[in-house]
């Protein structure tokens, strides 16, 4: 299934105007300032890839654009809307819409462990967004067969390698119809030889023109997929631009340094 199987998705192609635009984001936990004054943006059929050391903000960006996370100020936009303005108080309708326009596909899977692999994948359409039952259960098993998990739907988590969780994770997400597409390091928990399916999934989903944004650690994949590679660290984005210029040629002295430091860890 590609997003052009639904209409309220935005279709692949035409990049005049950025599916969503971030300006200004802050988050703090206590004392510690996470996130300052991010500004983003992600093109119709983009892949915005971040990229960063481990406590820079990334998958806090994430979960800000997703409504799990409350940002303490500044703008999320989507085409079409919404638009929430967090320098004001919100309500739980705000966010709901946040929800509607993304779908995560998480580090560790989380998935229900009680649920089957089909039941799991038709909660947030039936329960959520209210779709009738068959419809949600054809395009479940249509897009389990999609990611070579045909056969599966009857399993539980438990029963499947993490590979495999993994896909249920991101036709999980699939299923929603969302669009924007976020993936939270989704290769960073399994073992290297299950890395390379996922990625393969990933890649594929990019060529049909899903719209991403994803944080990484895979610089080689970021620089295959992504339009728009941004790095941060400490809560700031200190460079951006296309692949090929942060990760062959960053202009930062902080971004060489992490982008040698990965590519050369020894």
């Amino acid at each position: 299934m590609s997003p052009t199987d639904d209409s309220s998705v935005p279709q692949p192609g035409a990049k005049t105007a950025p599916v969503l635009s971030v300006d200004r984001l802050s988050k703090s936990f206590g004392s510690n300032q996470v996130l300052k004054s991010i500004d983003l943006s992600v093109q119709t059929g983009g892949v915005l890839a971040l990229i960063g050391p481990s406590g820079s903000g990334k998958t806090t960006v994430l979960r800000c654009l997703n409504g799990l996370e409350i940002p303490d100020g500044g703008r999320v936009a989507f085409a079409g809307g919404p638009a929430v303005d967090f320098g004001s108080p919100v309500n739980r309708k705000q966010i709901s819409a946040l929800r509607d326009r993304s779908a995560m596909v998480f580090q560790h899977y989380n998935l229900f462990p009680h649920m089957t692999v089909l039941q799991n994948v038709i909660e947030g359409p039936v329960q959520v967004q209210k779709r009738p039952r068959a419809e949600a259960v054809s395009d479940a098993m249509s897009l389990l067969d999609r990611v070579g998990l045909a056969g599966k739907e009857d399993q539980y988590p438990h029963q499947l390698s993490g590979g495999q969780q993994q896909r249920v994770g991101i036709v999980r997400a699939l299923a929603l119809k969302p669009s924007l597409l976020l993936f939270d390091e989704p290769t960073s928990a399994l073992d290297p030889e299950l890395v390379g399916d996922v990625l393969h999934v990933i890649k594929e989903l990019a060529d049909e023109g899903w719209t991403m944004a994803l944080v990484t650690h895979e610089l080689a994949f970021a620089r295959e997929v992504a339009s728009e590679v941004v790095f941060m660290d400490g809560g700031v984005v200190v460079e951006r631009g296309h692949p090929d210029q942060v990760l062959r040629d960053p202009q930062e002295e902080r971004t060489r340094q992490f982008v040698h430091r990965l590519l050369n860890p020894f």
